[in-house]
């Protein structure tokens, strides 16, 4: 028998990077929030990581969705605008202006 998750039902975007924008979404995913990752076009530079740094995407992004955009293409920033009307959580991590 599983245990209810606090965050069901609640949609999160993330648009972050490194270790602590990474860290927040699988937070919220581990207590069932369903969290949507946005990449850039061809995907995280981290998912490519060797040695040491091998387990980082995966650790940091279990239990997420993930969808590469490129935002500065007309058509990638609207579906990115689309999926944050819809979301419950923003998350961000870039400096600001970014």
């Amino acid at each position: 028998m599983s245990q209810p998750t606090p965050l069901a039902g609640l949609k999160v975007i993330e648009f972050t990077h490194m270790v602590m924008g990474p860290a927040v979404g699988a937070i919220l995913a581990s207590l069932g929030a369903e969290v949507i990752r946005v990449e850039p076009i061809g995907g995280d530079r981290t998912r490519n990581l060797v040695g040491s740094g091998s387990g980082y995407f995966p650790m940091y992004n279990r239990h997420k969705q993930s969808i590469a955009l490129n935002l500065k293409d007309p058509a990638g920033l609207d579906v990115a605008r689309k999926l944050v009307a819809g979301a419950d959580i923003l998350v961000e991590n870039y400096r600001p202006g970014a």
